[in-house]
């Protein structure tokens, strides 16, 4: 099952996406988040038989647009952390993000004007569907409602500027996530091609398997610090090949179109915008 939350004249509506079909069906809550609050979601999801859209020109808006937590996990890619330069990590490496941040699948990303070194980075995202506190392997698998796509768009010299990543990672409309999520049974088992293509250059191109602390293992550690609750985004990492560790640096530019791929799971296509046009 594909959940997404779509602009509608009236405002967010949930929908459930069913490409077969080509048609989006209302769920009758006002965005994901709201959806997943419900502790049958998944029946009343599949069950759904609002007002329907067609798939073709969907308008999506970020999949949980007020999410209560958007936690993020740097250097979880054996790859990337090679091209670093460090070690790979004992623990997971956490910062956030804040919902301004976010935007839909298919919106400009807004590229700060206070930068020019405005990087890309593909990741897979974990979304919670159910609370849980001290998870244990069991329990945070079946916390997991399904999984969506991030860039993790990221001001480099602000990010370095400190040796805590926050201010470099939530400029505001920076972040698309979606465009929708997907349930786990709809997915194979084992690691998802993922890969990020720049003007039609592919950047990124690696697999899930080789994160570091997989979607479990994060569910495990981040439940021991904090409730998880229904809506909550864990953006689990990048692979190599962004932009600010090539030799000479890549980074977002005015009028470039910037694609996230995760296989199976779904597509981000945003052009980027300079903040002063």
């Amino acid at each position: 099952m594909r959940l997404a939350t779509i602009r509608t004249a009236t405002g967010t509506r949930a929908v459930r996406v069913d490409l077969g079909a080509g048609t989006a069906v209302e769920t009758g809550d006002a965005d994901v988040r709201a959806l997943l609050d419900r502790s049958d979601w998944p029946a009343h999801a599949a069950a759904a038989a609002g007002p329907s859209h067609p798939v073709e020109g969907l308008d999506y808006a970020p999949l949980v647009p007020s999410p209560e937590k958007i936690i993020c996990v740097g250097l979880n890619y054996r790859d990337h952390v090679l091209e670093m330069g460090r070690d790979l990590p004992d623990h997971p490496t956490l910062f956030a993000k804040f919902a301004p941040a976010l935007v839909g699948a298919n919106d400009e990303i807004l590229l700060t004007n206070e930068s020019k070194q405005i990087d890309y980075e593909a990741e897979l995202v974990v979304v919670i569907g159910r609370p849980v506190r001290h998870a244990t392997p069991e329990q945070a698998g079946a916390a997991i409602a399904g999984y969506s796509v991030l860039n993790d768009v990221s001001v480099r010299d602000w990010q370095n500027r400190t040796t805590q990543f926050l201010q470099g990672k939530t400029f505001e409309r920076s972040t698309p996530l979606g465009p929708w999520l997907v349930t786990p049974d709809e997915l194979p088992e084992g690691g998802w091609a993922i890969s990020s293509e720049l003007d039609g250059e592919v950047m990124q191109s690696s697999n899930t398997a080789e994160l570091v602390f997989n979607a479990v293992d994060l569910v495990i550690y981040l439940s021991t610090i904090i409730t998880l609750n229904p809506g909550d985004i864990i953006a689990t990492g990048t692979p190599g090949g962004v932009g600010h560790a090539r030799k000479p640096p890549r980074y977002l530019t005015e009028g470039a179109t910037i694609v996230t791929k995760v296989a199976g799971v779904g597509e981000l296509r945003n052009v980027c915008r300079a903040e002063s046009s």
